[in-house]
């Protein structure tokens, strides 16, 4: 049997979203193994030759926006919704049907759509499709929606129950922790495979380079300044005043809190209250999202834009205080850039990360003054500080690579196709 098609399937694959990026990794692996991958999405930025685009998947199209404004925070649905949502994935499922038979689609590999509901006629679509055809699939779990309290009040808790995710012998569940791996089994019965999120620790991480050093002057740091990199978005899940006041505590005003992204679609309060504690802390803070870009460039108007890989090689310190992660991508960018880091125990870290043995700067919901003297230790000890970041470094090569993720998609496939050569 030759090596088979892939089909990854999402909302969207684009910019730098956790889900985007893991499903890159996938493709990558399948890639050194000479399997074909393909991209069905409502916003893509994949090569145009081996994806399909179809706008109305995409979780801010239009009518997609009007469903989810009439099905959450209500307990009853009217007859108009339940039309158009069937109505949309009517369609949908046309063109899934479309994509599987322009690029022989052999597997699809489903990244987040049968899980957290925010496009609810397609993982309609995609459940009709699969129980209609039985076509071999790996749904990906990243978030589920009972994780998430936004989707607590609805009014389609008998779509949740088909399709979010459905229960169907085509398909094999894959989730990225272990609490998720339970309350899957627990809440529908379904085993699933614990994929880890991975990066590539057996390369070589990039280095601060000419270009990448250029950052602090850019953003207003002298060279001597402590850049303290919070490298997620700006939202109350990450618990970013935590960030600023452990930069309060260390008393120094070298030290710089930089924040790498931008709010995105939850407003700018949050923003807002950082700013002003930041302004009462007499915290220096900088949000550099408008210097950020996926590549290195220029902006309309003529400055430098970096990447986020140029944020951690000039970093000093990663601070990590987050409330709930799904897994945990930025923690795993720490380690991979050998940069000290600041862990509030999130749930998932207690159950599936701190075990395996990382020396990291632990807070549990508070700063502590033992915490803040850590975070100095590092800051000033160059070999404490080393030690530390190559033992986390050798640990995710054994618990977070590539080597990890080739494993486990040669057993998806395999299940499959009968092809051990992934």
């Amino acid at each position: 049997m030759s090596s088979p098609n892939i089909g990854f399937l999402s909302t969207r694959f684009a910019g730098n979203d956790g889900v985007s990026l893991e499903a890159a990794k996938w493709a990558k692996i399948l890639w050194d193994h000479r399997i074909v991958s393909h991209w069905y999405a409502g916003k893509l930025d994949r090569d145009p030759n081996v994806s399909m685009l179809v706008p109305e998947a995409y979780f801010y199209d239009r009518d997609n926006v009007w469903i989810n404004e009439q099905i959450y925070g209500v307990r009853q649905r009217g007859t108009e919704v339940t039309k158009k949502i069937y109505e949309l994935a009517e369609y949908l499922k046309e063109t899934i049907y479309e994509f599987v038979d322009r690029f022989g689609i052999d597997i699809l590999i489903v990244q987040n759509a049968l899980c957290i509901p925010m496009h609810v006629p397609l993982g309609i679509a995609l459940t009709h499709y699969i129980a209609e055809t039985g076509i071999p699939t790996i749904a990906h779990h990243h978030d589920f929606y009972w994780e998430r309290s936004r989707f607590a009040v609805n009014a389609i808790g008998d779509m949740l129950a088909m399709a979010f995710p459905p229960s169907l012998p085509a398909i094999q569940h894959v989730t990225i922790n272990s609490f998720a791996q339970q309350d899957l089994s627990w809440r529908k019965g379904e085993s699933s495979v614990l994929v880890p999120n991975v990066l590539d620790f057996e390369g070589t991480p990039p280095v601060a380079d000419e270009y990448s050093q250029q950052l602090r002057h850019e953003i207003g740091l002298a060279e001597d300044d402590i850049l303290i990199l919070q490298p997620t978005r700006v939202v109350p899940r990450k618990g970013i005043e935590h960030s600023i006041s452990l930069v309060a505590q260390l008393r120094t005003p070298k030290c710089k809190l930089v924040v790498s992204h931008e709010s995105g679609d939850e407003g700018d309060e949050y923003l807002q209250a950082l700013t002003d504690l930041a302004e009462q802390e007499g915290v220096e803070l900088h949000f550099i999202h408008t210097r950020m870009g996926e590549v290195r460039t220029t902006d309309a108007e003529g400055r430098k834009t970096y990447t986020l890989a140029d944020a951690y090689a000039v970093a000093d310190f990663i601070t990590y205080p987050s409330l709930y992660e799904g897994f945990g991508n930025a923690l795993l960018e720490a380690f991979f850039f050998r940069k000290p880091v600041l862990v509030n125990r999130y749930s998932i870290f207690v159950a599936d990360i701190e075990p395996k043995g990382f020396e990291v700067i632990k807070m549990d919901g508070y700063l502590t003054r033992d915490v803040v003297d850590e975070v100095q230790k590092v800051l000033n000890d160059a070999g404490y500080r080393e030690a530390m970041v190559e033992h986390n470094y050798e640990l995710c090569k054994a618990f977070f690579s590539y080597s990890v993720l080739r494993r486990k998609l040669r057993a998806l496939v395999t299940n499959f196709t009968g092809l051990e050569e992934l």
